[in-house]
């Protein structure tokens, strides 16, 4: 039977209906197959994925192919997105047997949960000189039985190699080393379209932040060039929403025209974060509108009932990719009437003929931007468009709360909201993150995902650095000592359940976790960061803070740890050197005294990727070790301090003198 029915996530839920007898991934699948003596069939894959609907109407709907995977498998559902842990361990065994990567993920196991084959989608029917997927089924299964030996060796050798932690020189780094690899990323910076050369382009935003560190830093105009370009492009480009704001997870082309037309949380967390940079840096309102078209996309349909914030919206609707945000030159001109659909029409690039396969998706990558009456003029049509839009079959929605998703998402709010004139984006913020406390965390420890009162638990090392991140986030605007405790807590557990003493790297899953075939150590950034880079950041951050001797003396000893595996792999590791960079680069400002609310508010303007901020509240003390705690307590009055390292600056009492003097010490 089907056992998906009572699942909390909306991908499972969506396949309970299959004739298929899916097991959800736990015990007791595993001890079902050992019991039969049948290998696993597991299939992983998320609610917004195309290709996973693609399969699971061809050949999960079918009672045909279903009769097979019953007779030979013990079938297991598995939502990447709920089991990142899972999914992490097959996909590098996918990688180990020298095939692509991809969802929906389809890997053959022993009943002991060891793979030993797979792949990504299979067609039904054979195609292009690849079997079907009944072919699969029955060849895999025969050989499981009939040829045991060939399973074993397969098993063995990649369980060998599963079990291998990142590879690491033993090097360390220091910002003459940043600054060489910085003008190695900006040579692969594609320099007529922004983004890593070639298509599929993605928005890598730890790569993104990683060269405008590098530009600001080194003062590299082409590589600074290159960075506004690829935030560009990207805003002008088919995989933003530009009618209901938000990007599409990825683009299909060079040009950023076509999107896979999922939007992601993380994505747009990310992004807000950076297009909040870019428009710090520019000025410019292509920037601005980007970022605040982010949160109004956020805030109209991504918020749950509770707070919180979902994970994401499915790129089909009516069993078509993209659907719902792709236009006929005839419904605009239905909506908007002849004249200012022409106009539209032009700047949007609409034609009769349509730019994408026969439609037509939204862009401005030929127009670019425009005067101000004109923007007002497209934006009264593009909310007509929108309200047109709303009456479309919607894309599925995603709604599970998952808690690193949401810190990413928090943090971004937060960071942002100073830059772009937007204080009231802390509000949701904190909404966001009193529900992940008080609904998704037990003694301390976070799970990963939430829906309908099902918690996932355990929760991964990304849940607990991403909220500690964002706890960080939140104390700077609010000086709530409260968000430092919690960060503090989170940190404790991420050293006593996740850290890997051997290794010096943070383990995925938790010490009392149900143990998988290997406890998986992911060091490198994927869509979203990897822990251990984000954890890097927030111990720096708490350090800068707190000035401690101890929380400076954790944040070094996890650096030097990762540098290693960092030299080894500078590309895929850049949330670890963009940390590294703020340790080594980066401001404190100390605001304290009275009527010190203006001060605060310049501190909180400075870029986020140059300082911390702490403001002392009557009453606080610092620590004994911090470089300002003489001059702090030296005057009630409003006072600023910049420090970097273990020296700072004399008191200011102005924001233009801090300005002044964040610049002065930027440059030095």
């Amino acid at each position: 039977m089907n056992r998906l029915g009572n699942a909390s996530s909306p991908y499972l839920l969506q396949h309970k209906d299959n004739p298929v007898h899916w097991w959800e991934w736990g015990p007791e699948a595993l001890a079902e197959a050992k019991w039969l003596n049948k290998p696993i069939l597991i299939s992983i894959g998320y609610a917004a994925c195309h290709w996973c609907h693609v399969m699971a109407h061809e050949s999960f709907e079918d009672p045909g192919v279903a009769a097979v995977m019953n007779e030979l498998y013990v079938n297991i559902k598995v939502d990447r997105e709920e089991r990142p842990d899972v999914d992490h361990v097959y996909m590098n065994a996918l990688h180990l047997l020298g095939e692509q990567g991809g969802w929906p993920l389809t890997m053959f196991l022993t009943p002991d949960g060891e793979p030993f084959w797979g792949g990504t989608y299979f067609p039904k029917e054979p195609r292009f000189g690849r079997p079907g997927f009944v072919q699969v089924l029955r060849e895999i299964s025969r050989l499981y039985h009939a040829e045991p030996e060939r399973i074993l060796k397969n098993r063995d050798a990649l369980k060998q190699h599963l079990a291998r932690g990142a590879e690491s020189d033993g090097g360390t780094l220091g910002l003459a080393d940043l600054d060489r690899m910085g003008l190695r990323l900006a040579e692969l910076i594609d320099t007529e379209h922004g983004g890593l050369q070639g298509a599929p382009k993605f928005p890598n935003p730890t790569i993104l932040e990683y060269l405008l560190r590098y530009a600001s830093r080194a003062g590299n105009e082409e590589a600074h060039r290159r960075f506004l370009l690829t935030m560009e492009q990207m805003a002008l480009g088919g995989i933003r929403d530009h009618l209901g704001g938000g990007f599409a997870r990825y683009s299909v082309d060079e040009r950023w025209l076509v999107p896979h037309f999922e939007k992601m949380l993380y994505d747009n967390a990310q992004l807000l974060e950076l297009y909040a940079l870019a428009y710090a840096e520019t000025g410019r309102a292509l920037f601005k509108e980007a970022a605040e078209g982010i949160v109004t996309w956020l805030q109209r349909e991504m918020v749950t009932a509770e707070g919180a914030f979902a994970s994401s919206l499915d790129a089909d609707s009516e069993g078509e990719e993209g659907r719902f945000y792709v236009w006929s030159l005839a419904e605009v001109r239905e909506v908007l009437g002849e004249e200012d659909a022409a106009f539209f029409a032009k700047v949007y690039d609409i034609t009769e003929q349509g730019n994408f396969e026969g439609h037509n998706i939204p862009n401005r990558l030929i127009t670019g931007e425009a005067p101000p009456p004109v923007e007002e003029r497209l934006a009264a049509m593009r909310a007509k468009l929108l309200e047109r839009r709303a009456t479309r079959v919607r894309p599925g929605l995603d709604d599970k709360v998952l808690a690193d998703w949401n810190g990413l998402m928090i943090a971004a709010l937060v960071r942002a909201a100073p830059l772009l004139d937007h204080p009231e984006w802390v509000g949701p913020a904190q909404r966001a993150y009193r529900f992940i406390l008080q609904s998704m965390s037990r003694e301390g420890r976070l799970g990963h995902s939430w829906r309908g009162g099902s918690l996932i638990f355990p929760g991964f090392a990304l849940d607990q650095a991403a909220m500690m991140r964002a706890a960080l986030a939140l104390y700077e605007p609010t000086s709530d000592a409260s968000y430092l405790r919690d960060a503090e807590t989170w940190r404790d557990v991420l050293l006593a359940e996740f850290m890997v003493e051997e290794t010096g790297c943070l383990a995925m899953t938790a010490r009392s976790a149900d143990p998988l075939v290997v406890r998986p150590q992911p060091t490198h950034d994927e869509a979203v960061p990897n822990a251990n880079g984000v954890f890097a950041d927030a111990l720096v951050r708490l350090a800068q803070i707190t000035e401690t001797q101890d929380d400076h003396q954790r944040a070094t000893e996890i650096l030097t740890r990762l540098m290693g595996v960092a030299r080894s792999s500078p590309l895929g590791h850049t949330s670890v050197l963009n940390a590294l960079d703020l340790h080594l680069r980066g401001l404190s400002i100390l605001v304290a005294g009275n009527n010190a609310g203006p001060l605060h508010e310049t501190a909180l303007r400075v870029p986020y990727l140059d300082r911390s901020v702490r403001r002392l509240r009557a009453g606080e003390t610092l620590d004994e070790n911090h470089p300002a705690k003489a001059l702090a307590s030296s005057s009630e009055e409003a006072q600023a301090l910049v420090c970097a390292g273990m020296r700072c600056s004399l008191p200011v009492t102005t924001p233009e003198a801090l300005r002044d003097q964040v610049k002065e010490m930027t440059a030095s």
